[in-house]
């Protein structure tokens, strides 16, 4: 079987959504520190972590958008992982590019989880990956849902146009139970079928968006 990591790395000092706080790792407690409550030769190190859900390739569950929608200790792992994998191929071609429903002409979208390959992704971790990037239109929201999407994937900033204060992809979609990941990679490495995509959150109640390990498998 071949794996294929669909996710960033976290680190220390990260900024995964612009105006939002990075990321902070430090020690709780030192392997230097801990050696004081072990035998000789046996150490440990304990991290303390400080970072909003919204830090790398994270899941957001209807409960990020609505205060009555599922959370992450509520979502079904049948619907998040072992997903068959439909992959629309949306090259980035202009400043805030929205992937149009045409985009997704031909593709067997019903129980699958649908990855959208754009291209963003090679900007993740500079100031150029905030602005300017692909998006989902409303419409297709609208037609991934009414066509059985399990999942929505997107290698981009953000699955919405964040130029304005509406939402309507995260609302069309968590609004009906569909999670949405997005700050994927390496989508260009996922076939267009055969395909399998796994991304299983923390279990954790109300906490709307944390970050997962995303990957596909394939055999």
């Amino acid at each position: 079987m071949r794996i294929i990591d669909l996710s960033h790395t976290i680190k220390d000092g990260l900024v995964t959504y612009d105006g939002l706080p990075p990321v902070h790792v430090c020690d709780y407690l030192s392997r230097a520190d801990s050696r004081g409550h072990y035998d000789t030769g046996t150490e440990f190190q304990i991290d303390q972590i400080t970072m909003v859900g919204n830090s790398g390739t994270y899941i957001d569950s209807p409960f990020h958008r609505y205060a009555d929608g599922k959370d992450l200790s509520e979502l079904d792992l049948a619907r998040t992982t072992h997903l068959p994998v439909a992959v629309a191929r949306a090259p980035f071609e202009g400043d805030w590019m929205a992937v149009e429903a045409a985009a997704f002409e031909g593709l067997d979208i019903a129980g699958k989880a649908v990855l959208i390959d754009t291209g963003w992704s090679k900007y993740f971790g500079t100031e150029a990956y905030y602005s300017n990037h692909p998006y989902l239109s409303e419409e297709a929201a609208v037609l991934l849902r009414d066509s059985g999407a399990v999942l929505v994937g997107i290698d981009s900033h953000n699955i919405d146009d964040t130029r304005g204060g509406a939402r309507p992809a995260h609302s069309t979609l968590l609004g009906s139970e569909i999670a949405v990941v997005e700050h994927l990679t390496n989508l260009t490495q996922v076939p267009d079928a055969g395909a399998s995509f796994h991304a299983a959150p923390i279990k954790m109640k109300q906490v709307g968006t944390f970050p997962v390990r995303a990957f596909a498998t394939i055999g």
